[in-house]
């Protein structure tokens, strides 16, 4: 029986070291180009399947670079670090146009300003708890991936609907964002990008949206399936935009339920983000679509937003980014508070039938 249990130990600690060796290297591992071969050949066989030796090549001598960059700016006195993850071998541009194109300052010059109008439920609000993680009040769901696959505005919107349902209802359900991708096209472009504010306005106008479950995700455009979209789940009665360039406003907003929002996250820095609170050089090119689910204060003062990504859960802190609030830029680090905006749901009611469609956190 010990023999059993010792033997069943060494294996959970094999597969322990086997993860960690994915993503930690040595510094000895950087000083010749066969050692760095070989610790692009142990990381591809994390993340890539084969392919040809001239792939492998070029492949290598990006994957090099950004070993070298993350290996010199953990080196620095920051309050966040960066790892080699599964982007390790993207050029930043190839990661943009990935995983950060979006486009949504693009979108929203071709719709025009956002209209003011002139209504903030939160406004009167008073004082907003000194911390607030709506994961732990059970209103979000576990993490997901977009693909190669520019649907964030998708991912964002169904992560605020999926909180307000909850905090009316009591019920976590996990939503379509392929819906949204197939069916969301007359000014949305699905895996080419869109803007949340619309994706509210279709999801109220449709009556609602379905599950994942009855409607799961494929990372591509496709089709509507009219059958589908005529079974919503979860409905809305509208939605509110946050005063822009505002975070207190944000703040309130976010103490009260989660909220969409949309950044610039082209920057190398968040290529690689692994975990910390994030400070670092980004502009206000907006260009990715995440929410906000909490914020929270370090133990030395440092002011963060809790930010729920759609990469998996290998990036960043299992998936999520804590991000500096506070600072001096009226439009937030990133451009976080330029854009931000959340559903409305004023009952507990939903389509008649969405109970049996209902999949509770315990079951995800």
């Amino acid at each position: 029986m010990q023999m059993k249990k010792f033997l069943l130990v060494t294996l959970s600690l094999a597969l322990v070291l086997e993860i960690g060796s994915s993503f930690d290297f040595h510094e000895k591992e950087l000083e010749t180009e066969e050692s760095l071969w070989d610790l692009y050949e142990r990381w591809r066989s994390h993340h890539r399947d084969s392919t040809s030796l001239d792939e492998k090549l070029k492949r290598f001598n990006v994957f090099k670079s950004n070993v070298l960059h993350v290996h010199q700016f953990n080196k620095k006195d920051k309050p966040y670090k960066l790892k080699l993850n599964k982007f390790a071998d993207l050029t930043s541009h190839e990661f943009r146009s990935f995983y950060a194109g979006s486009k949504i300052k693009h979108h929203r010059l071709l719709r025009g300003q956002k209209a003011d109008n002139g209504t903030f439920m939160y406004a009167n609000v008073d004082r907003a708890p000194p911390s607030v993680d709506w994961r732990q009040k059970g209103a979000v769901n576990p993490i997901k991936d977009q693909g190669q696959c520019g649907s964030c505005w998708a991912f964002s919107t169904v992560v605020s609907v999926e909180g307000i349902n909850y905090i009316r209802t009591k019920k976590l359900v996990s939503l379509s964002e392929q819906e949204l991708v197939d069916c969301d096209n007359t000014d949305n472009q699905g895996c080419n990008g869109g803007l949340m504010d619309l994706a509210f306005q279709f999801i109220k106008k449709q009556g609602g949206i379905t599950s994942e479950q009855n409607y799961p995700y494929k990372a591509a455009d496709g089709r509507c399936d009219t059958r589908k979209l005529k079974q919503p789940v979860v409905s809305i009665d509208g939605y509110e935009d946050v005063p822009p360039n505002d975070e207190d406003a944000l703040l309130k907003a976010a103490a009260n339920q989660p909220v969409s929002v949309a950044i610039d996250a082209g920057g190398s820095d968040f290529q690689f983000y692994s975990e910390g609170v994030f400070t670092g050089d980004c502009g206000t090119e907006l260009d990715h679509g995440v929410a906000i689910v909490g914020y929270g204060t370090t133990l030395d003062g440092t002011k963060y937003w809790i930010v729920r990504n759609s990469w998996g859960t290998e990036w960043g802190e299992k998936g999520y980014i804590r991000m500096q609030r506070g600072i001096d830029d009226k439009e937030g680090l990133c451009g976080i508070a330029m854009e931000p905006s959340y559903p409305i749901k004023n009952s507990s009611s939903n389509p008649v039938g969405a109970a049996d469609a209902s999949e509770t956190k315990d079951e995800l």
